[in-house]
């Protein structure tokens, strides 16, 4: 399998599996579970990033255990629209993932899961500074797989 469109992404899936969400960040990956609908999306884990080894072997096991068939990768893009560093390093770990996997990937715009999340954090769970920092990068990414759930959604016109 290879990078594929978000709208290409539910018919390269084995029928009712789900996907992992992924926000990957410096020293953390935050990672989210759909339903087997493909409908909601939920935070899971936090993985400390260590050896990418490591971290693909626990993603892997995450997907076992979950049922998951593919993943969405929150892509870091500019406010501009452009692609910098961010991107890049997103890019590659999807091509490392691939080099071990074959998977159907797809990216999603994540440029405001976080904030949006520190947000609702802040103003509707009403979340301590350290007790978003826990939950933060789950959170940002259950938020990324929803909108590109929804976006799947919309493009199978459900």
């Amino acid at each position: 399998m290879a990078i594929i469109d978000i709208t290409e992404l539910a018919a390269a899936l084995a029928p009712r599996r789900a996907l992992l969400g992924l926000d990957l960040g410096e020293k953390t990956i935050g990672v989210a579970v759909s339903d087997i609908s493909l409908t909601i999306a939920s935070p899971l884990e936090l993985i400390r990033k260590s050896k990418f080894t490591l971290e693909a072997e626990r993603l892997f096991k995450l997907m076992a255990s979950r049922e998951a068939d593919g993943m969405v990768i929150g892509l870091p893009v500019n406010m501009d629209g452009t692609e910098g560093p961010r991107c890049q390093s997103c890019r590659a770990f999807a091509r490392n993932l691939l080099r071990l996997r074959d998977l159907p990937i797809a990216f999603w715009d994540e440029r405001w899961s976080s904030s949006a999340m520190n947000r609702f954090l802040i103003e509707e769970a009403d979340l301590t500074r350290a007790k978003r920092a826990e939950v933060i990068d789950r959170s940002a990414a259950a938020y990324i797989l929803q909108g590109a759930l929804d976006r799947m959604k919309d493009a199978a016109g459900a």
